[in-house]
């Protein structure tokens, strides 16, 4: 371990603390490019009334802005805790090179913020899925996919 990823993850962890201390829950995110923190931020589900409001998420959103890009190649996260299902699959879709974490998923159930049972219903056919999930008009709905498909200038992500 090198002292800047020690001084990237003590950053994020110092957020989680800062969130609790604000009624947030206690999760932290910096992202770094370069050897340079380009967003800090933590949890602000119940300050924004936002179920996506975690750490990751926004810190994810602040480097976008920061840089000018949707694709954060180059840059990695330090979190204060292993990503969930969500921050995991948007850490994956902003392309970022690493992901360093603190507190484990397990050390996250033991607090009351488990994620297991999004894993297990992923694994279900949507029949059996808690919140009904039905398909409907996909053939209509495929219109937009053709017309991405046939379009020569998109800007592909």
């Amino acid at each position: 371990m090198e002292d800047k990823d020690k001084q990237f993850m003590f950053k994020a962890i110092e957020l989680s603390v800062e969130s609790v201390n604000n009624n947030g829950g206690p999760f932290g995110a910096v992202i770094v490019k370069d050897g340079k923190i380009v967003s800090a931020m933590s949890n602000k589900v119940t300050q924004y009334n936002d179920p996506t409001a975690h750490a990751e998420v926004n810190a994810i959103r602040e480097a976008c802005k920061v840089l000018n890009t949707f694709d954060l190649s180059g840059c990695e996260i330090y979190t204060s805790c292993e990503p969930c299902p969500m921050c995991l699959g948007a850490i994956y879709w902003a392309r970022l090179d690493k992901i360093y974490f603190a507190n484990t998923k397990t050390d996250a159930k033991n607090i009351g913020f488990d994620d297991s049972f999004i894993y297990e219903e992923l694994e279900k056919p949507y029949t059996e899925r808690k919140i009904p999930t039905v398909q409907i008009f996909r053939t209509e709905a495929l219109k937009g996919f053709q017309a991405w498909e046939q379009k020569t200038d998109k800007t592909e992500y």
